[in-house]
């Protein structure tokens, strides 16, 4: 086996990382680089040398505990950004881990600062069994059933540990997590790749987190092409430094920010009120509060059993944000919420919808010079709508145009800017077999609206996600609805791409040759 982790995820110039690994056949080669627009090289090594240590019982919850390989010095050049750690040994096995790498003590590179989703890759890494929402080994093997191995999910995870490989280091142009063309007439649903799935043994959480070849990684690469430059921090690295994001105007969340702590998120809204700017190209923002400890050895995320699978007071317990114990639905903060929104072109979600988004506030300043108008579909070919999506309740003003409903922490103020259908789930009475069925739809529904009647679930089912921004405190939030909206970067939409300038001009970032 070959297999290698770190002890911590994230370090400034100066500092060191260990390096733990099992190795059975070495000595091996370190490579590592940083990954934007594109691959630089800053290290290799030859002659690393490592045991071949065994996988501990319950290494998911307790972690690997194998020694350090390798003490890896970071250089002081080493620029703020994602680092790929790739070992090779001598029969040509590769294997993955990362560092992102903050700025240097005292310094910034950029007025803006994009905030890596780690916590998610956390949630859904299930390296050596089970993740927050599954025995996801089990369940692969076969050996559990699909009902079962749901019930067997932990949620205490150790950091402790490798990573998945198709979670962190998936080949390139992983297929992305939509049906890319509309269902045809009675025609069977699927859900995106099934014929990748099956070759490369992905599971079904592997697509749904990590930065190479993802949201993250897409968007950094159009970034720096566009000549912006970003400085990184990751999730953990908001909440334990609870000033971080005082030396910046705004703060990115790009690809799948699911997952936010308590501290994390009171930091991104002082950053707010304060008069910082927020972007939320993403989906399925915020949606579950989570929790660190051990200095970051071990992740609390025990979703749907938050209440009940340990015995702390209600501040320090993970579940929902929008639950009422915590008095503090992400609304307030990101404007909208998973519980409004849904799927578009996965299974029976939306299955022939038209994967872009209904344009309806052409006088946005985000639609400034975009040459999009009322009635225009941004995005859909690419498509742009597919996998996770956020909205809210809205109604149709006098005007034509949609109003946002102030419920469930959404802000009156909110804007709305372009929409489209989305489900939460599949109907269990389409007549075909569930491929996206919707989880504990009776919480969502009690939740989102005081009850759990079968009414109330079937409201949840029909959801719509869009394109938003609001005003908050001394600052701003946009908000693009979706976890698809680097794809549209990704494949040089130009509509996409006017609107993600206006955002990052609007915020305060200029191009290197502007600045």
């Amino acid at each position: 086996m070959l297999a290698c982790y770190t002890d911590r995820l994230s370090v400034r110039p100066g500092e060191s990382f260990a390096l733990h690994a099992t190795v059975a056949n070495g000595p091996c080669r370190l490579e590592i680089a940083r990954v934007g627009a594109a691959r630089e090289i800053v290290l290799t090594m030859d002659g690393v040398e490592a045991g071949e240590y065994p996988v501990p019982p319950h290494v998911d919850r307790d972690g690997c505990n194998w020694p350090v390989a390798l003490e890896v010095k970071v250089g002081e050049d080493w620029k703020s950004g994602y680092y790929d750690i790739c070992l090779t040994d001598i029969a040509g096995q590769k294997t993955h881990h990362f560092v992102c790498v903050r700025p240097t003590v005292g310094t910034t590179g950029s007025k803006a600062v994009m905030v890596l989703s780690t916590n998610t890759y956390h949630s859904y890494n299930w390296w050596g069994g089970a993740n927050a929402y599954s025995n996801v080994t089990g369940l692969m093997n076969g050996t559990v059933p699909f009902a079962q191995a749901m019930d067997e999910a932990i949620g205490v995870l150790s950091t402790q540990r490798p990573f998945v490989q198709m979670i962190i280091a998936p080949p390139e142009n992983p297929p992305r997590l939509v049906n890319m063309r509309k269902r045809e007439f009675k025609e069977k649903p699927w859900a995106a790749d099934p014929k990748f799935m099956r070759e490369h043994s992905v599971s079904p959480y592997d697509g749904s987190a990590g930065f190479l070849h993802k949201w993250e990684h897409a968007f950094v690469a159009w970034a720096e092409t566009e000549g912006y430059a970003l400085d990184f921090v990751t999730d953990y690295d908001l909440d334990v430094d609870q000033s971080i994001l005082e030396s910046y105007e705004s703060a990115y969340f790009v690809g799948h920010s699911e997952y936010w702590s308590g501290n994390e998120r009171a930091q991104v809204e002082r950053f707010v009120d304060a008069g910082g700017n927020v972007a939320i190209l993403s989906g399925n923002t915020c949606f579950w509060k989570v929790r660190w400890e051990d200095d970051g050895r071990t992740y609390v995320c025990h979703k749907w059993k938050g209440f009940e699978a340990e015995d702390v007071p209600a501040d320090q317990a993970t579940h929902l944000w929008s639950h009422s114990a915590f008095g503090a639905p992400e609304a307030e903060l990101t404007g909208l919420s998973f519980n409004f929104g849904g799927y578009h072109r996965l299974g029976m979600c939306v299955s022939r919808g038209q994967g872009g988004f209904t344009v309806y506030n052409d006088r946005h300043w985000a639609l400034e010079g975009s040459d999009l108008f009322y009635g225009d579909v941004l995005g859909g070919d690419i498509p742009l709508i597919g996998y996770e999506s956020d909205g809210c309740l809205f109604e149709f003003g006098k005007d034509g145009l949609p109003r946002a409903i102030p419920t469930l922490g959404v802000p009156a103020n909110l804007e709305i800017i372009a929409l489209a259908p989305v489900a939460f789930g599949e109907d269990a009475e389409t007549g075909y077999a569930a491929m996206i069925p919707p989880e504990k739809l009776d919480v969502i529904a009690e939740v989102t609206y005081g009850d759990s009647s079968p009414a109330s679930q079937q409201r949840v089912l029909r959801g719509h996600t869009m394109i938003t921004s609001f005003k908050r405190g001394k600052g701003e939030v946009f908000n693009s609805g979706t976890t698809e909206w680097a794809h549209g970067l990704a494949a040089k939409d130009p509509f996409v791409a006017a609107i993600t300038r206006n955002v990052l001009h609007k915020f305060g970032v200029t191009r290197r040759a502007e600045g």
